[in-house]
């Protein structure tokens, strides 16, 4: 019994081999013959035809031959043997076709994926690369309806790179004069963001006028507005470096007011969120205040480069709207040095809904085993 079992499925498989190989045959005789006509003289051709149409009878004929084998085995017809036949292999035609389609639908979710959660982002290396980056995603934030945004830069001077540090020996006036003020001047330049459709799309490309005003020059506070050249729907302005103090709420709500549903930007406020106020005895409402005027408003961050040191290694947390934040660590390559310093890499470590913490980074850092060793001892190892 086994045996015979044995022959029937030896048998079966030989049947659906057989009847594959005689749709290929069948597909390369139409195709050939259609080529023939095109590309070969006529005797070679005929006999070319001939020589596959032969080949085409043989498996014909070994096909028959097999399925009256299998039939007699099992006891059925002919025509039963033959529909199995056919049935299995539309079976497998189906199962490979759902295949490419799982695959393809795989492939397509995973760009998708890396769309949405920003993981294709990249650490910008200079200023001019930051600014740009936080443009678009000010002009898409406000494209989305936000109209009221906090952009968070790593002040850096037009010099430098961002993962360099430097210090501010001058306090807030320098950091405005050689970081803050260029930065936001640049960015203003850049945006576009108009707030009805039918303005002059041509003027509205035009680069807009900066004004600038110091507020207090001891805070590095400034009030920037860009006027386009399309008109005032295309207006915007950008406050930087305000802090907690009372005078800068009260004129966040007056800018508010006469900005309407235009785009204006707070550039590095000096708070982080709410809690930042405290308890003030000179001005016992000012919390209250921020919140109705700031936190209530939205004042969304849309772009924030925080730099920042975990576990010893200098690590970078980038928001661009509307991706998720991402968080990358610099790792030295020896093999590239500038200046006889080794070349810092960005590498990405992962990414989280809101602002990372401390623990959080550590935890991605010990995962990675670019830093299994401290910065400390690679560069012992190197010396």
């Amino acid at each position: 019994m086994m045996k015979q079992n044995n022959q029937k499925r030896s048998l079966s498989l030989a049947v659906t081999a057989v009847l594959l190989c005689f749709q290929c045959t069948c597909s390369f005789t139409t195709t050939s013959a259609s080529a023939g006509r095109a590309l070969l003289i006529k005797p070679f051709a005929t006999s070319l035809r001939g020589t596959e149409n032969d080949e085409v009878e043989r498996l014909r004929n070994k096909a028959a031959q097999l399925r009256n084998e299998i039939a007699t085995l099992e006891g059925r017809t002919v025509e039963e043997v033959e529909n199995e036949a056919r049935e299995k292999k539309k079976a497998a035609l189906e199962r490979q076709q759902q295949n490419e389609i799982k695959r393809k639908e795989q492939k397509e979710a995973a760009k998708v994926n890396n769309v949405r959660d920003g993981r294709f982002l990249e650490v910008p290396s200079t200023p001019d690369d930051m600014v740009r980056q936080a443009a678009r995603a000010v002009e898409r934030a406000f494209q989305d309806g936000i109209a009221r945004q906090t952009v968070r830069f790593a002040l850096i001077r037009e010099d430098q790179f961002v993962n360099e540090d430097n210090q501010w020996p001058g306090g807030a006036e320098q950091m405005a004069r050689e970081a803050g003020k260029p930065l936001t001047r640049e960015l203003l330049r850049q945006v576009r963001a108009p707030t009805k459709e039918d303005l002059d799309q041509a003027r509205l490309r035009l680069p807009p006028k900066i004004q600038e005003q110091d507020i207090w020059t001891f805070d590095g506070s400034a009030l920037f507005t860009a006027e386009a050249e399309a008109g005032a729907n295309g207006d915007i302005q950008a406050l930087l470096f305000p802090n907690t103090d009372v005078k800068y709420t009260n004129d966040i709500e007056k800018i508010d007011k006469d900005m309407g549903n235009r785009l204006f930007l707070l550039v590095n406020p000096f708070w982080r969120n709410l809690e930042s106020w405290g308890i003030n005895i000179l001005a016992p409402g000012a919390k209250k205040k921020a919140e109705e005027v700031i936190f209530n408003r939205g004042y969304d961050e849309t772009y924030s480069l925080l730099r920042f040191s975990c576990r010893g290694e200098e690590c970078v947390a980038l928001k661009v709207y509307p991706y998720d934040w991402q968080l990358y660590a610099y790792r030295e390559d020896f093999d590239y040095a500038i200046g006889g310093q080794p070349m810092e890499i960005a590498i990405r470590l992962g990414s989280c809904k809101g602002e990372p913490s401390s623990e959080h980074v550590t935890k991605l850092l010990n995962e990675r085993e670019e830093f299994k060793d401290t910065r400390a001892m690679r560069k012992l190892r190197q010396l």
